[in-house]
This record gives C-alpha cells, sequence and structure tokens, in this order.
C-alpha cells in the first residue's frame, strides 16, 4: 500500500494536483531563468566552449520536463503522467552529474573569475582570443560579492534544484498512483463506487 499524503511537506502541496501544478510552474520558471543566464552569460564562469551551452541546455531541458510535467497534471491525462515518471529519474541523474561538474569546473576556474572580476568584469582574454564572447563589462555586477560567495549560491542552488526535481518526481508518482486507483473503482451503477 502506498501513502497518500506522506512527504507532503508545504501547506500547498497539500491541494495535491494543484499544488504539484504549482511546484512545477515555479521549476520550470526558474529552470529557464538558470538556463537562458548560463546560454547567455556562462563564458564569463566557464572556459572550455561547449561547456556552458551543456549546461544552459540542460537548464532549459529541466524546463521543458517541468511544463510537460504540468500539461499532464492539467489534463489528467495517464499516458502522460506515465511519460513524466519514465523522464524525470533520467533528467534527475543528468542533473546530478551535471551539478558535481559544475561545482568542479567552477572551483578549477577560480583564479580566471578572479582575474575577470579585478579587470572590471572584462572576460578572460584567452576566451576573448577563442572567440567565446566580447569582452565587456557586463559581469561586473557578480564580481561585488566576490567568488565565495558566488561560489556558495552555485552549491546551495545545484542541491535546492536537485531536491525540488525529487520532490517533482514523488509527485508525478503519487498522482499516477491515484489515477491508477481511481481507474480500479467502478462507478454509482452496479454495486456502487466500491464494488468489492
Amino acid at each position: 500500500m502506498w501513502c497518500d499524503n506522506c512527504l507532503l511537506l508545504l501547506p500547498l502541496l497539500v491541494l495535491k494536483r494543484g499544488g504539484a501544478i504549482a511546484w512545477g510552474v515555479v521549476m520550470f520558471l526558474y529552470s529557464l531563468a538558470g538556463g537562458i543566464f548560463l546560454l547567455n552569460w556562462g563564458q564569463y564562469l566557464y572556459f572550455f566552449f561547449p561547456e556552458w551551452q551543456i549546461y544552459g541546455g540542460v537548464g532549459i531541458g529541466v524546463a521543458v520536463a517541468a511544463a510537460l510535467s504540468i500539461l499532464a497534471l492539467s489534463n489528467r491525462s495517464y499516458i502522460w503522467i506515465r511519460v513524466c515518471k519514465f523522464i524525470w529519474p533520467f533528467i534527475i541523474v543528468l542533473c546530478l552529474i551535471r551539478a558535481i561538474l559544475m561545482i568542479v569546473e567552477l572551483q578549477r576556474g577560480k583564479d580566471k573569475i578572479q582575474w575577470e572580476c579585478e579587470h572590471g568584469g572584462q572576460l578572460w582574454t584567452d576566451s576573448v582570443e577563442a572567440g567565446y564572447g566580447k569582452s565587456d563589462s557586463s559581469f561586473n555586477g557578480f564580481c561585488l560579492s566576490g567568488f565565495s560567495s558566488l561560489y556558495a549560491a552555485f552549491i546551495g542552488g545545484l542541491a535546492v534544484d536537485l531536491v525540488f526535481q525529487m520532490y517533482m518526481f514523488f509527485m508525478i508518482w503519487r498522482f499516477q498512483k491515484r489515477l491508477e486507483h481511481y481507474q480500479g473503482m467502478k462507478g454509482p451503477f452496479y454495486g456502487g463506487y466500491y464494488n468489492a
């Protein structure tokens, strides 16, 4: 027997399907924002060419999975709920690998990031020569807090992202079980709702 109300951590999620949809909307918004940030300004933090595009692409992929989950929950579609339940474990593992790589590469590029901050937010010279982006001072806002704060924010954000994804997977699983439970029930005809 599965637990109907286990892991309902937030009051919002007591709403069952509506809470899961709201959770998916939050995930969609922050994943899309994070993906766009990495695609636009990732070259200031990561110094090998496709790296920031891969990380940003994974963020956009999480946003797409959250959007599919929102649609599946809003339509009460058993097929799309099963598709989402199949997709989420792969996305969670991919995001775990991405989080480890992002943290390691951010630490490896610490000196380059500090150089960029000391030079008014300009892009690392090797990156400019390789044509990764133009050298401007749009990154200067992140330099005000320092590398240690930026590093801690990335680690915290990636950890929260993984927890949110695991909880979304739980909500999808729970809703799929609920749909399976209600499919097995009989209607008001021929013996009532709970014809045993």
